[in-house]
């Protein structure tokens, strides 16, 4: 056997080795991606800011003597005014209650002036720490307290709604991804019209979001990270968005290599070697944004961080290697029944992005200025954007404990429906509880529980929860009691809103840095990058400025996500430059070729528009998934992002930045080498490539 006979072989067992290599991968991982669940954090202390008084008093809360309790509110309501029936009714389900369980306390029923309400506060240790434990009971308490003949029962409180919260993250990720499974894959029938080449990157996709769950779980052993139901569900939806984009930029290129080289190893080694750098450019990008969250103060933000750049590493990891050997293995036949043979030539289509770039040269300047008018309008609407989103309100569907809040509130208007906590060093508790009876705005105050350094105070505002009264409420407490903490629920409200308008002035600045930095890098300009990083905060200040105007007319919204602005900045501006980066990547290889920069500004529009319009098309529709969740915050994130995807598709780098290239010529790549190259008004004949190359 000779030498080029050996080699040739060799070669071919690469595909069969990375195969068997996957396949031990897959072998480890499994095990751990099943346990990311066991380790999936979703209580109200996981998503609080890390140093906000709140989340200490959350934490120090814990260590009191029962502090560990399960606390409910048991609320009995007719319309018309309750019946002594209805008061004995509610009494026996609490006694029942009471035998099934050890409680804190006897509960003692108190009743609203309006004698159509009352409630009865109910505790236990039983639980003590233990999620299930407290959901268990939550739900044994709830199938004892029913309501019959016009009598409601609802159970709230803080366990009820840690309880329905953790229903709902905990029902994120089947329903999340199996809609985004299908998503994936009506868009890839379509796009392919194939019977099998659509299933192979779908595969592979779903490889990726299990190696980027276990890769996760390690993370969080390793280093501690906070994984959330938020995190790992926006986890997969990025794995399966940017995998298959991926996967079509890649794909693409690959058939078009089939028609010029006989073996489809060989094929497939060019169209790694041709978009390979664009995508590790693209996925660098984005795991870098994404990293910049570590800066955050928020936990739910700085968890989002590392899981979000672990999903696209994986699927960068995933799609680079496995879906190429896959890929050579199935052979030409994967394409069936649009085979790409060796030696034909593309069947010729009028090109739409052609006749868009047509439309731009011939005023490229008036379509420069309108782009930015349009963007700039739309982005006037953020103004638009009502305020922070209440507790009761971030559900899509009310849960029984939200129902629950909402009877309180209007029952006792007199009285806040649920308490202020302040930790008073042991030493200062007496004057600490005087002081906060003195504040305006409180009706009432009670010392409760103690520990070896704290005594906790339990506060009862006159303002309804989370208004602004209340607020003022908070506010004052802690100006006035410096030595002391002040949390609780409303008080978790107001740090989260604080603290996320703190991390956008921290995390902004690091995300456009980081990513202008790599761009000036790819593209060894200065202009271009600019260009770039302004047309995506353009397109986050418009996709802002849309839900703005959609949030409370047609969706109903009463208040928008406190963490919006930050983590749909993150995720458009990471995802955006994307695009910009396979546009302005063919547009060099295009000047590199012998063009002047406005040919092959139209050039590259004109070849890349196919496959970057389906894989922005692909991207969208997963990030919409999230608008089918029950979760107001994931809902306005899906919006955004996926308006944010479409604008950057069809508006930003169709008509903006390729009309900022002819505008600017060859100035767009100063002070690069690229600036200085002498005008050319001659274009070297060619062979065009199909319209699916980056």
């Amino acid at each position: 056997m000779t030498a080029k006979t050996q080699g040739r072989t060799r070669r071919r067992a690469i595909p069969w080795v990375m195969l068997g290599l996957w396949v031990a991968i897959l072998a480890l991982a499994m095990p751990f991606a099943g346990k990311t669940g066991d380790v999936q954090q979703d209580r109200a202390v996981d998503y609080l800011p890390a140093s906000a008084d709140s989340t200490r008093v959350a934490k120090i809360q814990e260590q009191l003597p029962g502090g560990e309790s399960t606390e409910l509110v048991l609320v009995y309501h007719r319309d018309g005014g309750l019946t002594a029936q209805d008061k004995a009714t509610a009494q026996g389900q609490i006694d029942e209650i009471a035998g099934q369980h050890k409680l804190v306390g006897t509960p003692e029923a108190v009743p609203a002036k309006g004698g159509d309400t009352l409630f009865y506060p109910v505790a236990s240790n039983e639980p003590g720490s233990d999620e299930k434990l407290r959901d268990a009971f939550v739900n044994e308490v709830r199938e004892v307290a029913e309501g019959s003949g016009g009598l409601s029962v609802d159970v709230g409180g803080p366990g009820a709604l840690a309880t329905d919260a953790s229903e709902v993250y905990n029902a994120l990720d089947g329903p999340l991804l199996y809609t985004t499974v299908a998503v994936v894959a009506i868009l890839l029938i379509i796009i392919y019209r194939s019977p099998l080449l659509w299933l192979v990157p779908l595969i592979v996709a779903g490889i990726a979001d299990m190696l980027s769950l276990a890769v996760t779980y390690g993370l969080h052993q390793t280093f501690d990270i906070t994984v959330s139901g938020q995190s790992t569900g926006i986890m997969t939806v990025l794995v399966f968005g940017a995998g298959t984009d991926y996967a079509l930029l890649l794909i693409a290129r690959y058939r078009e290599e089939l028609r010029r080289q006989e073996r489809p190893l060989d094929a497939m080694a060019t169209a790694l070697r041709g978009c390979g750098p664009a995508i590790l450019a693209s996925s660098g990008t984005v795991a870098a944004g994404m990293l910049c969250l570590l800066a955050a103060d928020l936990n739910s933000s700085s968890g989002m961080g590392p899981t979000a750049a672990v999903g696209v590493l994986c699927a960068l990891v995933t799609m680079t290697t496995l879906l190429p050997a896959l890929l050579v293995l199935l052979g030409r036949r994967v394409f069936w029944p649009l085979i790409p043979a060796f030696g034909s030539a593309p069947k010729q289509r009028r090109s739409v992005f052609g006749a868009m770039g047509a439309s731009v040269q011939r005023r490229p300047l008036a379509v420069l200025v309108s782009s930015a008018v349009v963007l700039g309008a739309l982005a006037l609407g953020a103004f638009n954007l009502s305020g922070n989103v209440k507790q009761e309100d971030s559900f899509t569907k009310t849960p029984e404990a939200v129902r629950a809040m909402t009877t309180l509130s209007d029952a006792y208007p007199e009285r806040s429906s649920q308490p202020i906590t302040i930790l008073a060093p042991n030493g200062e508790a007496d004057r600490v509880l005087g002081a906060a009876r003195d504040t305006k705005g409180v009706s009432a105050a009670e010392q409760g529980r103690s520990g070896d350094t704290w005594t906790e105070i339990s506060v009862i505002a006159e303002a309804p929860p989370q208004s602004a009264a209340e607020t003022a409420t908070i506010e004052k407490l802690r100006d006035k009691l410096d030595t002391s903490l002040v949390g609780g629920p409303s008080a978790q409200q107001l740090d989260l809103q604080d603290t996320s308008s703190r991390d956008t002035m921290v995390v902004v600045p690091i995300v456009l840095l980081s990513v202008l930095l790599i761009l000036i890098v790819l593209l060894r300009s200065l202009v271009a990058p600019l260009l770039l990083t302004a047309a995506v905060v353009a397109v986050w200040g418009a996709s802002l400025g849309i839900g703005g105007l959609v949030f409370d007319s047609v969706f109903g919204f009463e208040g928008s996500d406190s963490g919006l602005p930050l983590i749909s900045f993150v995720f458009l501006v990471a995802l955006g430059v994307d695009y910009g980066i396979f546009l302005m990547h063919r547009m060099r290889e295009e000047v590199l070729g012998g063009q002047d920069t406005p040919t092959a500004a139209l050039t590259a529009l004109r070849t890349t528009g196919g496959v970057i319009a389906s894989a922005g098309l692909v991207l969208a529709a997963t990030f919409g998934v999230l608008m089918n969740m029950p979760l107001v915050q994931l809902v306005e994130m899906g919006f955004v992002v996926s308006v944010g995807v479409l604008l950057d598709t069809f508006l930003v780098r169709t008509y903006l930045v390729t009309s900022a290239s002819m505008v600017l010529g060859s100035k767009v790549w100063w002070p690069g080498p690229l600036s200085k190259l002498p005008a050319r008004t001659v274009v070297p004949e060619r062979t065009e490539r199909p319209a699916a190359t980056v």
